[in-house]
Order: C-alpha cells, then structure tokens, then sequence
C-alpha cells in the first residue's frame, strides 16, 4: 500500500511541474525569452546561496570556538584545582574572553592579517578599519582561502576576523594551566596582552598569512624556510607556542605552596570531564573550520578531528589501566584532549584511518610526559599545559610531515606530501617549523616574564596564596557551606 502510495505522490508532482513549466517554456519558444540570461541569474542566485552557507558554517564555528574557551576551558581547568582557586581559574578564561577581543579588535588583527610581509603585518586593519561586513569588493575584498585561489569561494573579511579572534583568546588561555593557583591577577593580565601581541600575532602572520613558515608549493614563490610549513589549525601558531610558554612560565614563577608535600587532588573532577566533553565538540568548529567553507574536505577534518579525540581517551586510559590497574575519568578526558590537540595541525592533510595513529600516540606520549617526565624533572606545570599542547602539538606536526596525503588535500600540485608518499620535503619543514616556533615562544616569554617579575612581581605573597586566589585576587568565593 505504501509503495502504491508513493508511485501516485510522485507522478502527481511530475503532473504538477510539467502544468507548470509548460506555459513557461511555450511562452519562451513564442516570445523568445533570453533563456541564458535566466540561466545566469540562476548560477547567481546558486552561488549566493553557497557563499551563504559557507559564512554561515563560519560564523558557527567561531561560536564553537568561542564555546571552548568558556564554558570549556574554564571548566576542564577549574575542576582540576583546589575549590578555593576555582573561581581564580574560571575569571582567567572569561576575563580573556573580553581583553583578548579588545587587543585583536585594535590592533591584533592587522599584526597577524594585514599586508604580505615576511616578519609581520601592517596597520591595513588597525582599529578595524578595511574591514569589510560583506562581499563587496568595491567597499574592501572578502577574504579568499588559501585553496581557493582563483575560485568565488569566499567569505567576508569580517567573519574570517571573528574566527580566528577565537584563536586569539584561547591561546593565551591555555597557558593559565601551568600558573594556576599562584600567579597575580594583574601580572596575567600584562602578559597575555604583551605575550599575544609579541608572540601569538607574528607566529599567526608566520604561518598562516605568507609569512617565513607559510607553506610554498614545489617550484613556488614565498618567504617559507625550508618549504614552510602545513598547520591546517594551529599545531605550532596555538599548541606549541602555548605550551613551551606554559613551560617557562611555570619554571619561573616556582612551585605552589606544599608541592610535593602536600595533598593537591582536583576538587571536582565532574567539572572536568564536562569541561573536556565540551572542548571536545568545540574543536570541531576548531579543526573543521579551519577550513574556511563548509565543503568535503570539512567532512574530512570533522572525522578525523573525532577520530583522534577517541583514540586518544582509550590510549591514555590503556596506560593508566597496564600501569596503575585502573583507568580514570581525569586520564580518559586527558587522552582525548590530547588526541584532538595532536590531529590539529593535521586536520586538513591527513585521512580518518592515519586520524587513530595520531589520537593512540598522543595518548600514550602525553601521558609519559604528563606522568614521568614532569615527576622526573620536578616542574610544577599545574595542569599539564606542556605535558598536553606543547609536547602533543609538537608530536602532532611532526606526524603531519608522515602522514600527509594528496588523497586529502593535493595542495602540492601532483607532488608527493608526507613521508608516507615517499617525500620527506613536508617532514623537513615541520620540524623546521617547531624548532622555530619552540625557540621564539621560549625566548619572547622568558623575557617577559623576567621585565614583569623585576617591575609588578609574578606570584602572590604566601599568606595569598595560602588563603586562595578567589578571595585574595577577586573578594569572593566559590562555595559558600552554611
């Protein structure tokens, strides 16, 4: 009966369409209708509606992004400290939010967008200034990705703003992990503005607009040493830079109060694993958009970004399971993050079954570096913000130079990418890549870090740090018991 049903649904609307359209077509035949003209309106109105929807993918995923800072972030981290330092720990990421808006909006952008420098950007778009709300190339051009050249796939320059201000306010975020609970409120707030402007911007303008390790095609033009490098979405501009900062900074500003000695279990580990269900699908709008349209090889990053995430939790938790007897909540949640931070710079370039190696060996590398290589040196990075973007970015870019793959993305014109197609061109400037980005990032922060200590200090006085950042910093608590 459904299927009698369905055949007469379908003739009708055939019935239908040809009343319709014949008059149409019997009017063109008599009149003589420019039939092309019509056809070009169409192609118009197609193309409208793809750019559309490539803005509107765009404009979800800086929402995601954003979304991964705070409640994400913010959550994950807060879960991890002790509860009279959470409210300390959620005020960074959210406080972030708006300062690192504010900094991309006036000059940030135009550092790491504007111009075609090697080093650095111009003041093209100080202030938001050329900064266009449409496609309107009179007004000012819209911003066209690096694999559409040539091509109408484009989105406005404004909405490409948006996505990777997201970028800006996250990254910095990132290092409050390996500080927590001891450094001062208004020394943070120095040093991620300085640290954003003098670190994040040129690495951003590096690697992603022509810069000296942007990636340069076989026979190409471009300031890229040894090639450049392939970052789909931010394995050295985000991870590294955060992480080895998140390094030095924790080497400088010394232990917590008791480390060591004292018990410092997280406070709620509930907040934890939400925080990284969260991270988990913002980076989605993360790794997928990087991609700047809504297009198959979108797809692609989506399922490999959700393919390391998931390898990465069952790695870290494996590990734990072989070498305490029991996995954890906060080591599942650990590996996951880990995987999706190792697929980043990888995304774009790598297929779903290459996408499992990637979540499996960060699993199991961050974990060795979150466990015995912190133990053995006795650092005090609070919440393994080295152990997991500054040791998994590196692994991941590193990987990205192996398992690249034209099968994904040819954007070497037919030449062999990765290591696994039988070229090591791509290996040799991933690692050239990292080693520039660890050396910048490390030497930047240190002195940083050195003028701010010398000029406003960088760690709150003992009895502060004793009584909690919540009160001590913000007047307020947490949790009130009555």
């Amino acid at each position: 009966m459904r299927r009698i049903d369905l055949r007469v649904l379908v003739f009708g609307g055939w019935l239908l369409a040809a009343l319709l359209t014949g008059p149409l077509l019997a009017q063109d035949d008599a009149g003589g209708t420019d039939t092309s003209t019509s056809l070009a309106e169409l192609e118009a109105k197609a193309n409208e509606a793809l750019l559309a929807g490539h803005n509107g993918w765009m404009l979800t995923s800086s929402a995601l992004v954003l979304f991964m800072t705070a409640p994400g972030l913010a959550m994950f981290y807060c879960g991890l400290v002790r509860k009279k330092n959470v409210l300390g720990v959620i005020m960074q990421c959210l406080f972030l939010m708006g300062l690192m808006t504010v900094i991309w909006a006036l000059w940030g952008y135009s550092l790491a967008f504007g111009g075609s420098g090697a080093w650095i950007g111009n003041g093209e778009y100080l202030f938001m200034q050329n900064v266009a709300r449409s496609w309107d190339e009179t007004a000012n051009a819209p911003y066209t990705p690096m694999w559409a050249e040539g091509t109408n796939a484009q989105i406005p320059l404004l909405t490409h703003m948006l996505f990777q201000g997201m970028f800006f306010i996250i990254t910095p975020a990132l290092i409050c992990g390996a500080f927590a609970e001891r450094m001062k409120f208004k020394t943070m707030v120095v040093f991620t503005v300085l640290w954003g402007t003098l670190v994040y911007c040129p690495l951003c303008h590096w690697v992603w607009d022509g810069g000296i390790l942007a990636f340069v095609p076989t026979g190409g033009t471009g300031h890229g040493w040894a090639g450049g490098a392939l970052d789909f979405a931010g394995g050295t501009v985000v991870h590294i830079s955060s992480g080895v900062s998140a390094l030095i900074v924790a080497l400088l500003i010394g232990k917590r109060l008791g480390y060591g000695r004292d018990p410092m279990p997280p406070h709620n580990l509930t907040y934890t694993a939400l925080g990284a269900a969260m991270l988990w699908v913002g980076w989605f709008g993360f790794n997928a958009g990087s991609e700047l349209a809504s297009d198959d090889l979108t797809s692609s990053a989506f399922a490999v970004t959700h393919f390391s995430a998931a390898a990465g939790a069952v790695a870290w938790a494996a590990m734990e399971w072989l070498t305490r007897g029991k996995p954890s909540v906060l080591g599942t949640a650990s590996g996951a993050v880990a995987g999706l931070v190792c697929i980043t710079p990888a995304a774009g370039f790598v297929n779903p079954m290459p996408a499992l190696i990637f979540g499996l060996a960060a699993g199991v590398v961050c974990f060795v570096a979150c466990t015995t290589l912190k133990s053995k040196f006795g650092y005090d990075d609070s919440l393994d913000a080295f152990g997991v973007h500054g040791v998994g970015g590196t692994l991941g870019a590193v990987l990205t130079g192996v398992f690249a793959t034209r099968a994904c993305w040819n954007i070497d014109e037919g030449n062999p990418l990765g290591v696994i197609e039988g070229s090591t061109r791509i290996l040799v400037g991933q690692l050239v890549a990292v080693a520039v980005t660890v050396v910048f990032a490390v030497a930047v922060t240190f002195v940083l870090l050195k003028i701010l200590d010398a000029t406003m200090g960088l760690r709150v006085s003992q009895q502060e740090e004793t009584q909690g950042l919540d009160l001590s910093q913000h007047g307020e608590e947490g949790y009130i018991f009555i």
